[in-house]
């Protein structure tokens, strides 16, 4: 049950100098679970609606089971899609929310009423609400109504999942809770899942895949691991984590950084030039230094020390799990980096102490 795009072109209505989607091709294989991440406008959400048929486009095809779909209605392509404000119906119960798009078949395509009831059962118990098909909307929690849509989305037995920032109401526990749930569903029903999202976190959490968007293309489209080892432009790394940027030279093999409270490190086969190196705050370690910059304990995060660094022109966070004292003055040892050149990466790590 795969999907396939290709060269997808969409314009904004009224405006077709605007470019939404800017020649986006894609292959989602059958049973993953992929994540469309990227900044506001980036085209993530454009894309989702024009997979499930949604919103037209300008060129380009989908292909759904090796079936091109560019000419199917929504309705006809069989999708589930979930929408980010859940859009439950308040004048119907939980159970005739769920058991609406079977309701609204023709007449030759829908389910006896008894089969219909009993596959709302079933819904209800696979999202742990066995007893609440006759509640309404309104009394449900948040995590409640999103479980509701997800069963929505499933009653006509579709084999792909669309969900479009599904979890943006939810507070950071019962946001956990859903989502861990949401995998283990993907897994139990076998379904071919993408999921939008802007929340970097939340996607390395549930998906296979992520798919970085940015201003309508696909920038990289790799595995968790991948993305935080190789990724291929400043911009992911970015938008991936907290990241510390250090300007610098090389030189015969070695990084000889712009800030004097930096130290200067290894990178063989690295041709001589401007280069940017890129690092995660917890990949630096620090060393009382004479006249090195002033750090100061900020708070802690995951058992490290968060320490502020002057670094003259700039203050940067660290993590550090080396002892400090209070009014120390340290230099910078970078363990690891991803080293850029015009924008893009041409190395992935280095060896930290030169």
């Amino acid at each position: 049950m795969s999907v396939r795009i290709e060269n997808l072109v969409r314009t904004a209505p009224g405006n077709a100098s605007k470019v939404l989607l800017d020649g986006v091709s894609l292959d989602v294989p059958d049973g993953s679970f992929m994540a469309l991440v990227g900044p506001s406008g980036a085209g993530k959400t454009t894309l989702l609606r024009a997979i499930a048929g949604l919103d037209a486009f300008q060129s380009g095809s989908v292909v759904i089971d090796e079936r091109d779909a560019t000419g199917l209605s929504a309705r006809d392509r069989n999708i589930g899609f979930v929408f980010q404000n859940y859009a439950l119906f308040r004048n119907m119960t939980v159970a005739r929310n769920i058991s609406f798009g079977l309701d609204v078949m023709s007449r030759s395509q829908r389910p006896p009423q008894a089969e219909i009831d009993r596959r709302v059962q079933e819904l209800l118990d696979l999202i742990h609400l066995p007893d609440m098909g006759g509640v309404w909307p309104q009394r449900l929690s948040g995590g409640q109504r999103q479980r509701v849509a997800l069963a929505r989305a499933l009653a006509t037995r579709p084999r792909h999942l669309l969900l479009d920032e599904p979890f943006g109401a939810l507070d950071p526990v019962v946001r956990r809770s859903v989502r861990e749930w949401l995998r283990a569903l993907h897994d139990q029903l076998g379904l071919t899942t993408i999921l939008v999202t802007h929340d970097h976190e939340e996607a390395l959490d549930v998906s296979d895949r992520l798919v970085v968007m940015q201003d309508g293309r696909i920038v990289q489209d790799a595995g968790p691991d991948a993305l935080e080892a190789r990724p291929a432009t400043p911009f992911v790394m970015e938008f991936l984590g907290e990241t510390l940027k250090f300007a610098g030279q090389v030189s015969g093999g070695m990084f000889i950084p712009a800030d004097p409270h930096v130290a200067r490190f290894s990178v063989p086969g690295v041709a001589d030039g401007e280069i940017i190196a890129l690092i995660r705050p917890h990949e630096v370690r620090i060393t009382s230094a004479v006249n090195g910059a002033p750090a100061r304990k900020v708070g802690l995060r995951y058992g490290f020390a968060r320490l502020a660094v002057d670094m003259g022109d700039r203050v940067v966070d660290i993590l550090s799990a080396t002892p400090w004292d209070v009014g120390e003055s340290v230099e910078l040892h970078i363990d690891a980096a991803r080293l850029f050149r015009n924008g893009r990466m041409v190395e992935e790590r280095c060896d930290g102490w030169a």
